[in-house]
């Protein structure tokens, strides 16, 4: 059985399980890097729980990798048929080597148990979990160096208590990982730090999401294109603020998650799969409030940037900057939808230049004009026949006086 590996995905992540050589064989064979999922740690925690002695000797003799689910790996497992578990809603697949490649002989084996202990299964799960929230909070981390070099500069600024507060909760938090990482656990003084966090944190997401409410809806307000490029350029300096804001707050989010299930799996390993996926129903909501938000702000920056667009011949100046900092402010929230996982694009505006609106009424202006020129040609045209009518009619006339003169003459003198 040692050619034997445990697929697991859990729509984040894969995990593969088995004999570390054979786990190496199968990565190497399909050109896949992965990170180490961390399966020691689960031997002491579940060593306490009763009737799970057997886990203990597959997690010693065995290794674990974990890699995030991204377009590269995801082709991969579509190679093998996964089978999804109703309880845990992971897929499972168990893969076996034939003469010890995993190449072209890898297939999935029906009634496999090995690597199948239930409490092996969900605590890899868990730690499938806190990878994948680790890497989404790395990705925040890059993010917030991407926008702004001095972001942490720019929230200490804050003078607000709400935000005040959420910094130093970051501060405890940061610590809890800390000493996490240093000890491979969270006991109950570690996290008796930061219990009260998550309040904190969600009162600052709150107060986040009502100042994007507030952008967007002053936007929507105003009429004047003077008064909507100023609210637009407010839009574009507050909202990448407030977006930084946010991004922090679901960054303590993950990290106060990821001690949670720690402090699950020391206290209580039984109960670790039910507390995941609680966390997980709990992150899908935070993200969908998130996107809600975020959306009506991308929808009336759309807005304006249509109302000016269609006045930017009247407003050369105001009318552009609405729709560039649309732009900008559309932009840095797809960024931000990206670095949290949020699905959906955004094509930009397109401002049109004042030249071009200009061109467009000038080619108007000449259309409307050539027609004048055609019909003052044409009406020229009909008084010029007329004229050259009456002129020929004046001289036939006058022609046919002169013949009756002369006619009349020559009688006179035949007369004589």
């Amino acid at each position: 059985m040692d050619n034997e590996i445990q697929l697991i995905s859990d729509g984040d992540g894969v995990a593969i399980i088995g004999e570390p050589a054979a786990v190496e064989r199968f990565l190497v064979s399909e050109g896949l890097q992965s990170k180490d999922l961390g399966l020691h740690r689960l031997g002491p925690a579940l060593g306490k729980a009763a009737g799970v002695a057997q886990a203990g000797s597959e997690i010693a003799a065995n290794s674990g990798r974990w890699m995030k689910l991204t377009a590269e790996s995801a082709k991969v497992m579509d190679k093998f048929p996964m089978v999804t578990n109703s309880v845990s809603g992971n897929a499972h697949a168990t893969l076996r080597a034939q003469n010890g490649q995993f190449v072209k002989n890898l297939q999935f084996v029906k009634g496999s148990h090995h690597l199948t202990n239930p409490a092996l299964l969900a605590g890899a799960a868990g730690l499938m979990a806190q990878l994948a929230m680790q890497q989404s909070m790395k990705e925040i981390t890059d993010y917030l160096a991407t926008i702004d070099e001095k972001v942490d500069d720019v929230l200490r600024a804050q003078k607000d208590a709400v935000l005040a507060r959420m910094i130093g909760v970051g501060f405890v938090i940061e610590e809890s990982m800390t000493i996490r990482e240093q000890r491979g656990r969270v006991d109950e003084v570690t996290w008796s730090k930061v219990q009260g966090a998550p309040a904190t944190i969600a009162e600052t997401q709150a107060y986040a999401l009502r100042q994007l409410d507030a952008l967007a809806e002053k936007l929507e307000r105003k009429t004047a294109i003077g008064d909507l490029a100023k609210a637009a350029r407010e839009a574009e300096s507050k909202g990448q603020e407030w977006l930084a804001v946010l991004a922090r707050c679901f960054q303590l989010q993950d990290a106060i998650a990821v001690l949670e299930l720690d402090r699950v799996l020391d206290a209580s390993p039984g109960e670790l799969d039910g507390h995941r996926l609680g966390l997980r129903a709990a992150r899908q909501n935070r993200l969908e409030l998130i996107s809600r938000c975020t959306e009506r702000l991308l929808a009336r920056m759309a807005a304006a940037a249509g109302r000016a667009n269609a006045k930017v011949l009247l407003n050369p100046l105001d009318s552009p900057a609405v729709v560039k900092s649309s732009n900008h402010v559309s932009t840095a929230i797809v960024e931000f939808h990206g670095r949290l996982g949020i699905e959906g694009d955004r094509q930009s505006s397109e401002a049109r230049r004042w030249t071009e609106a200009a061109k467009e009424a000038r080619d108007k202006a000449l259309e409307t004009g050539a027609d004048g020129v055609g019909a003052a040609r044409r009406l020229g045209d009909e008084t010029l026949g007329r004229a050259k009518w009456a002129t020929g009619k004046l001289s036939s006339r006058i022609a046919e006086r002169a013949l009756r003169r002369r006619g009349n003459d020559e009688d006179r003198e035949e007369q004589d």
